[in-house]
């Protein structure tokens, strides 16, 4: 076991994903027909044997217990250390709205960070789809005199994002806050490995300056001040999950084989809850054409373009293109749903119609019946 505590910051609720979390955190959004966002973290962490973890919450996170547990799917299910599950039990009785920054959830955990036994903590988002080599870049990070390394993309625009302006030395001068394109620096994974004591420090100084946000705020101080931060480049797949649309293409690249390569490469693998279904049931006149589906199933009628979770029933003469069909769902004979995300336990009646489009997906929430 490594000298490294993992923090995930799993309490955004993100508007901009509208129905989908109505009742959820952006970090227990179901993925690719089998996973939630968090498994991507928590999965990074374990494959670099970080196995002492917690996950800052804030409210609806009743999914997020429900999926995690006690983290033994993550080998994280210890009698001393392991998993921790932390709500905001440090902020005053009267702060009742959402975290203004990052810098705020932390604060709201303090005690929890301050008792930390290892020197050094890796900060990672609950809603990022990646599978980060944190080995790598832990070995990367120890080999320099740095007190923060930063984890960045490989200059693909991934959304709103910040971008590290790299020194010819290879240090951080400067960020470029808030972008939604390319352009000049490195877009930042929302990753970080920094020295405990740094991270306390900088803590520290934010709250007693009213101050909350932990890129415009934090590393401007640390970055002013002259401290060193180091980036570790992660080549392959990257997006960070803030809006339906995101979300929607974030699923459907998933149907590529070369990006679901870079996502769930053998050698780290994905680690999520282990449920024990039966095979999926394909009818004789079923059709599915380049599409992925869980198992425990039935499907009858016509698939394309489409992810299909855990229990979905598809009946015979019903079309399907370019959905996500969440668990539980079913969709009588007749219908023909195209750009349609259908949370779980939703369903469609004989002959129902429904069509949105690629950047307008059509969300149907949790438990409807149309």
């Amino acid at each position: 076991m490594r000298n490294y505590h993992g923090i995930i910051f799993a309490y955004q609720t993100t508007p901009e994903l509208r129905e989908l979390v109505s009742a959820r955190s952006a970090a227990s959004l179901p993925f690719c027909g089998r996973y939630r966002l968090i498994d991507f973290p928590l999965s990074s962490m374990r494959n670099a044997g970080i196995l002492d973890c917690g996950v800052i919450m804030q409210r609806n996170y009743q999914s997020l217990l429900d999926h995690i547990g006690s983290g033994k799917a993550w080998d994280m299910s210890r009698r001393s250390g392991g998993l921790r599950m932390l709500p905001p039990f440090g902020l005053p009785e009267y702060h009742t709205g959402n975290y203004i920054g990052t810098i705020e959830a932390l604060n709201a955990v303090s005690t929890y960070i301050r008792d930390i036994p290892q020197k050094h903590v890796v900060l990672m988002l609950g809603s990022m789809v990646a599978n980060i080599d944190l080995d790598a870049a832990i070995r990367q990070h120890e080999s320099t005199d740095s007190d923060i390394t930063a984890i960045v993309g490989d200059a693909k625009p991934m959304g709103t994002h910040h971008r590290f302006i790299v020194g010819p030395d290879g240090y951080v001068r400067g960020i470029d806050l808030y972008r939604r394109n390319d352009g000049a620096g490195m877009p930042g994974l929302e990753g970080y490995i920094i020295h405990k004591e740094v991270l306390l420090d900088l803590m520290d100084r934010c709250k007693a300056m009213n101050l909350y946000a932990f890129h415009k705020d934090a590393l401007t101080l640390f970055l002013s001040g002259g401290g060193k931060m180091d980036v570790y480049i992660h080549r392959g797949y990257a997006t960070a999950i803030r809006t339906v649309e995101e979300y929607y293409k974030a699923n459907r690249d998933m149907l590529d084989p070369e990006l679901r390569r870079q996502v769930f490469p053998a050698e780290r693998p994905v680690r999520t809850k282990i449920q024990e279904h039966v095979s999926t049931y394909y009818g004789e006149e079923a059709v599915v054409r380049r599409s992925l589906v869980a198992d425990n199933c039935v499907i009858e009628g016509e698939i394309e373009d489409c992810i299909v979770f855990s229990g979905a029933r598809i009946a015979k003469g019903a079309r399907l293109k370019d959905c996500i069909v969440m668990r539980g769902c079913t969709v009588e004979k007749g219908a023909d749903l195209r750009y349609v995300i259908a949370d779980k336990v939703t369903s469609f009646s004989e002959g129902t119609v429904l069509a949105g489009n690629e950047k307008l997906p059509l969300v149907v929430p949790k438990g409807t019946a149309i």
